[in-house]
């Protein structure tokens, strides 16, 4: 993290690891997820519906290749990205068997500008077959395994419908550390009944576990699911734009300076949200973390735990 910085941001951490703009291209590969296909719940998470952040998933189904190209043609053209990164995005994307996982994952080997591979999944659903087949690809990539962990409380997990409990995230860091493989936590600020301390106990759990990168969401009520139905029925308030803030600018400071922030808001398409409304205008909202930063004069791991 360069001095002048408030946070370690994504797109300087690839700048600087590849000497020129790397654009992400998401991708839905075509997996499922254990907490939807029944394996473990038919319910799935109380906020999720991955049309509500996936556009690929909002479109019909495209051959992963056929989104590739696309994703980096966009990517080329309105960011004028030289290098890409292919996120498996959608559901859960180590849920699947070995030579499946290998057929789709191989996909990326038939483009050039491809310098990385992400990969979306949930703390349960790596082993060490899965694991060794992922790192084999960091021979020729750098290789990022994105953990949705969203709390350390298991309190929280259960009651968001989550299926899994921090053990099992703190499981599979352990076993993807042996490798070379990045890791990146997904953690959720204002999920039902967490207090700012809970929050904050999270950031400095992930300091301790000093991973490679963090994204980090405010939890916003998508249409048709679950917490929908709680915010209908007074059971649940979203956080105000203000307290977002404010504790997103705490949290980042028990995060050390070394840890990549990939995110630090939300997108949700107009048509799919019902509140809050303020995470429509993405901007805004990264200026005002800046802003409340400077305020405070605190930064990225200011407050580093040790």
């Amino acid at each position: 993290m360069k001095n002048d910085q408030k946070y370690y941001k994504f797109f300087e951490y690839l700048k600087e690891r590849f000497g020129c703009r790397v654009y992400k291209v998401s991708i839905d590969a075509g997996f499922s997820c254990p907490n939807k296909d029944g394996k473990l719940s038919k319910d799935g998470c109380i906020y999720c519906d991955n049309k509500a952040f996936s556009l690929n998933s909002r479109i019909p189904a495209q051959p992963i290749e056929s989104q590739i190209e696309n994703g980096i043609a966009f990517g080329r053209q309105r960011y004028g990205a030289e290098k890409f990164i292919v996120y498996f995005q959608a559901y859960t994307n180590t849920f699947a068997p070995l030579n499946i996982l290998k057929e789709r994952y191989d996909v990326v080997r038939k483009f050039q500008d491809i310098v990385g591979i992400s990969i979306g999944t949930r703390p349960d659903c790596v082993n060490e077959e899965i694991l060794d087949l992922i790192n084999s690809y960091s021979k020729d990539y750098e290789v990022w395994l994105e953990y949705g962990l969203q709390s350390i409380h298991d309190k929280t997990l259960k009651l968001i419908n989550r299926h899994h409990t921090y053990k099992d995230f703190f499981k599979a860091v352990e076993l993807t550390k042996k490798r070379n493989i990045k890791i990146c936590a997904h953690i959720i600020i204002g999920l039902p009944n967490e207090t700012k301390e809970e929050i904050l106990e999270t950031a400095k759990t992930l300091a301790k576990l000093k991973i490679d990168g963090v994204k980090i969401h405010p939890l916003h009520i998508v249409k048709g699911t679950k917490l929908e139905e709680f915010y209908n029925k007074d059971k649940y308030k979203p956080l105000e734009l203000d307290e977002y803030v404010n504790i997103v600018t705490e949290f980042l400071g028990y995060i050390p300076p070394t840890t990549v922030i990939q995110r630090i808001t939300a997108d949700c398409p107009k048509e799919f949200l019902v509140a809050p409304l303020w995470i429509l205008n993405k901007n805004a909202v990264l200026n005002l973390i800046e802003k409340k930063l400077e305020e405070n004069n605190t930064y990225q791991g200011k407050t580093e735990t040790t």
